[in-house]
């Protein structure tokens, strides 16, 4: 059923893309180089460049002693994860074949070698004929000439340690109209050679846009429980600074004035979160991993305009948030809900009334304000029950009441008093959440409209 409504690339290109974004926009995120000077103007944490180089004669000229130890090299132009290589440390000895740059230019060099995410070794000269590839456009879009450039290699968040294979997870967001419509976490495999490039076979893991909690695991296109060779299952991980995340997702498309991007974004050990790279064609796995099409998603947003970062991480959160939360209301058979939540109460001769309620489990029974009581004529007194509050002990009038929280319907026995002073017309006790769980972090609504 899914996949006959997927969003498939032709329509994407079409629908998105095409309308979207611009030759000029195009030029920039095309080209990784420019993508970083853009993000960088714009005050967004990009990694470190550590060097460019643009010509035979600049590689064979290039200072490999200037390099840290570990670093990752990729071309200006590549995609998909193509052409990077990513070293963990230094090693000593030599290693590798002639280099053609040595043969170009009769330059032999100190031969240094490096260790790579599969614990493999790479010598210089290796390095040196895969930059020449590099420059000859074999990874570039097109087979156009390129540029290669070293970038500092991100440090794992402890967190991730345990599900990644040496190498880096990072998120994926696709943005559209500066709101967060569908991510998924990517993490690398033993397969994958240590990249989280789905084609290449990391894992994909979809991530509920409220909670920031991941929830279904793909691999090559394929559903899995847990992350090939392992035991691991990677659901359920909570993903830290979600929402700055998100927000930082919006500020990096805003940055390059685009509309509709993949931003890849990972957090470093140090710095937290960052911008890796930003994507105008981003693969459409991702709806697999997240078990939704992203087509209806975008659908929702297409005509909505953002004023600002943080509006648009609410909008996506409200919009595209719960996944999570449904698995949890099926398991428990009770639907969750906030600390303030939205309820209809009703009254005599067919009468409602609309309000926001502060859910209080410090309270037995439901209390109402004897204005609503009264406008809904809802007076009739079935008995009183002394209460201890604030001034002691009190006698307080309980009422017949039916409300409506959460499309659930409740009879019950509330309380009336004065509440004029307060901040909520109602207060709902514990009596009445039988069929709720509570999340004080899902605030609905703050205030009565």
């Amino acid at each position: 059923m899914l996949h006959s409504r997927i969003l498939g690339i032709d329509a994407r290109n079409l629908l998105y893309i095409k309308p979207s974004l611009t030759k000029k926009n195009l030029a920039v995120l095309d080209n990784k180089l420019l993508t970083k000077k853009s993000l960088r103007k714009a005050g967004i944490p990009v990694p470190k460049t550590l060097g460019v180089i643009a010509s035979a004669k600049e590689l064979a000229e290039f200072e490999w002693k200037n390099l840290p130890s570990s670093f990752a090299l990729k071309p200006n132009r590549g995609f998909g994860g193509q052409g990077i290589i990513v070293v963990f440390a230094k090693r000593d000895g030599e290693v590798g074949r002639e280099s053609r740059i040595a043969h170009l230019f009769g330059k032999r060099t100190e031969e240094p070698a490096w260790i790579k995410a599969d614990r493999s070794i790479i010598g210089l000269s290796d390095i040196q004929n895969h930059i020449l590839d590099i420059l000859d456009g074999t990874f570039s879009l097109g087979s156009k000439r390129d540029l290669a450039f070293f970038e500092e290699r991100i440090k794992i968040f402890k967190l991730f340690k345990t599900y990644s294979f040496r190498g880096i997870p990072d998120i994926r967001i696709i943005i559209y109209n500066s709101i967060p419509v569908m991510a998924q976490l990517r993490i690398p495999t033993k397969e994958s050679g240590g990249r989280a490039n789905l084609h290449l076979g990391a894992v994909g893991v979809g991530i509920d846009m409220g909670s920031g909690i991941t929830t279904h695991a793909v691999h090559r296109d394929r559903p899995v429980s847990y992350i090939p060779g392992t035991q691991l299952s990677p659901k359920g991980i909570k993903i830290p600074e979600w929402k700055d995340i998100l927000e930082l997702a919006i500020r990096a498309a805003q940055a390059v004035d685009a509309q509709f991007l993949g931003a890849d974004i990972s957090i470093d050990r140090d710095r937290g979160p960052m911008i890796l790279e930003l994507n105008a064609r981003p693969g459409l796995a991702i709806q697999i991993a997240n078990m939704m099409p992203l087509r209806e998603r975008l659908e929702r947003v297409r005509d909505l305009r953002i004023d600002s970062p943080t509006k648009g991480v609410k909008i996506a959160q409200d919009l595209f948030g719960g996944g999570i939360e449904e698995e949890l209301e099926e398991l428990s058979g009770k639907k969750i809900i906030g600390a303030r939540e939205r309820v209809t109460l009703f009254g005599a001769n067919n009468q409602t009334y609309t309000t926001s309620a502060r859910i209080d489990t410090g309270a037995y029974r439901t209390t109402i304000d004897r204005s609503i009581a009264e406008k809904l004529l809802l007076t009739t007194i079935i008995k009183y029950k002394k209460v201890r509050g604030a001034l002691g002990k009190q006698e307080r009038p309980v009422i017949d009441l039916t409300f409506e929280l959460d499309r659930e319907k409740i009879h019950t026995e509330a309380f009336i008093a004065s509440r004029e002073d307060l901040n909520y017309d109602m207060i709902i006790g514990r009596r009445d959440l039988k069929k709720f769980l509570i999340d004080p972090a899902k605030n609905i609504l703050l205030k009565n409209q």
